[in-house]
């Protein structure tokens, strides 16, 4: 099960970012406050294993970071949290979820082909280290009122 994550949450969000990703990739309790501040951004996470922060502007939804820790992964939390932010980002009225992975991301890429994003572009040298990014999206449907 996911929890909602608020800017109360930004040092242990931090602490994750920083398990999940090389030093000069991890965002600060800064940076997650200001990603959770962004018109339309909400977060989703599970303590102590992983967090995903997204955005809603108009109809479109975009991951903004998706961070499994090591121990925790290849136990299904990656498309758990992916999941949850797609169906929040339908409730909120996006279509469509947009994101950037590193190409060389197997791992990941392969998270995102299975719940069917498709590569739409490519940002050269997007990373700080050099790395391009693809971009993916992938259609969503509305949440069912039922």
């Amino acid at each position: 099960m996911t929890l909602p994550a608020a800017k109360a949450e930004a040092p242990a969000l931090a602490t994750l970012h920083a398990q999940a990703f090389p030093p000069e990739e991890a965002w600060g309790p800064d940076a997650m406050v200001l990603m959770l501040d962004m018109p339309g951004a909400f977060g989703l996470w599970r303590p102590d294993a992983g967090l995903v922060l997204a955005r809603v502007v108009l109809d479109e939804a975009e991951i903004l970071t998706l961070a499994v820790v090591p121990a925790a992964r290849r136990q299904g939390l990656g498309a758990t949290l992916l999941a949850a932010a797609l169906a929040e980002a339908a409730r909120r009225g996006a279509t469509a979820m947009l994101l950037e992975v590193a190409k060389a991301n197997q791992p990941a890429r392969a998270l995102y082909a299975a719940q069917g994003f498709t590569q739409v572009g490519l940002r050269r040298r997007y990373y700080a280290n050099g790395d391009d990014a693809l971009l993916l999206r992938r259609t969503i449907g509305p949440i069912n009122a039922s």
